[in-house]
């Protein structure tokens, strides 16, 4: 992989196991609007990017003779770091500065992580997941703010990710930092615990958040007092984790489970919604099961690696309606 500085860009050359459109798309984060085929906006960290993503492919003929946006590369050679074609791309992060990527991006995206490797021991774990690791291949586990990822998931109870999504956009634009774009466009970031707090349970109703508004305000309140906190979760045990989060009003273990894998790194969290209920009985039980025995079932069969089998799982198993 080669990452550069360019025309106040920074180029990503071959990119191995990132698709942009499964990472945003699969269920995992709301703040983002897909602009055209993997061309898209997001805001993280109070910061605005706009990335998008084009496949590279081996053509000796044009060598050397690329058209704007595009790399050519021959892709059949070890010394490009990326010897699977069909696997690698160029990514751009439009009005971006080295020092954003290195400190921001690149650990947002999980950049240091070795997914092939990833996928080598969840398919040890269980070769029944090659086909949706491999239509899936793309997928990454974004490693998002936890506090947004709090209020967010809250949020998502009983909810389409349309309207998440146009919910997360309301409240920051209602309350976050106002960030103005070169074509004057404005955007805005999620707004942070301090800002949220000074915000009353019926101004929460007026962005449609309906009988989630006494959930988000207890949890603001309880982040805001410490009661909550990032350092001291990620120091606790995962279940020690769970249970904390789930002191929070209406947090049961599946927003905890989101909010442990998403926003705090426990890539032994299994999340289980009425999609991925559906898709565990089709594959391994045939029959009505319990959620806690399916989660039972991930910890013990997928171990430290249930995060990204439940990621690859769950957005190619609701594409193919498996289980419907």
């Amino acid at each position: 992989m080669n990452i550069y500085s360019e025309d106040k860009n920074v180029i990503i050359e071959d990119a191995k196991d990132f698709d942009i459109e499964d990472i945003l798309e699969c269920g995992q984060c709301f703040h983002f609007t897909r602009l055209d085929d993997k061309d898209y906006e997001l805001m993280a960290y109070g910061k605005y990017l706009h990335i998008r993503q084009f496949e590279e492919k081996a053509d000796k003929k044009n060598k050397g003779k690329a058209k704007k946006d595009t790399v050519k590369i021959d892709a059949s050679k070890n010394d490009t770091g990326c010897d699977d074609k069909k696997n690698c791309s160029r990514i751009i992060l439009y009005n971006t500065s080295l020092e954003d990527y290195n400190e921001i991006w690149s650990r947002y995206f999980d950049m240091e992580v070795d997914y092939s490797d990833i996928k080598n021991k969840v398919l040890t774990s269980d070769d029944r997941l090659k086909e949706a690791v491999m239509a899936k291949a793309g997928i990454r586990i974004l490693k998002q703010d936890f506090f947004e990822t709090l209020i967010s998931f809250i949020i998502s109870q009983n909810k389409q990710i349309p309207h998440i999504k146009q919910i997360v956009h309301t409240i920051s634009e209602r309350y976050g930092d106002k960030i103005v774009l070169p074509d004057e466009r404005a955007v805005y970031t999620f707004p942070g615990v301090d800002r949220l707090y000074e915000v009353s349970e019926e101004e929460l109703r007026e962005c449609k958040v309906g009988f989630r508004a006494p959930y988000i305000r207890d949890a603001v309140c309880k982040v805001y007092s410490g009661e909550i906190s990032e350092d001291k979760l990620k120091r606790m045990s995962f279940n020690e984790a769970r249970d904390n989060l789930m002191t929070i009003k209406g947090v049961g273990e599946k927003v905890a489970n989101c909010v442990l894998l998403y926003g705090l790194s426990f890539t032994n969290a299994f999340p289980v919604d009425v999609w991925m209920k559906r898709i565990m009985e089709y594959m391994y039980f045939g029959e009505d099961t319990k959620k806690e025995i399916i989660e039972n079932f991930a910890y013990e069969r997928y171990g430290e690696y249930a995060g990204y089998a439940q990621q690859y799982l769950f957005y190619y198993g609701r594409e193919k309606g498996l289980g419907k």
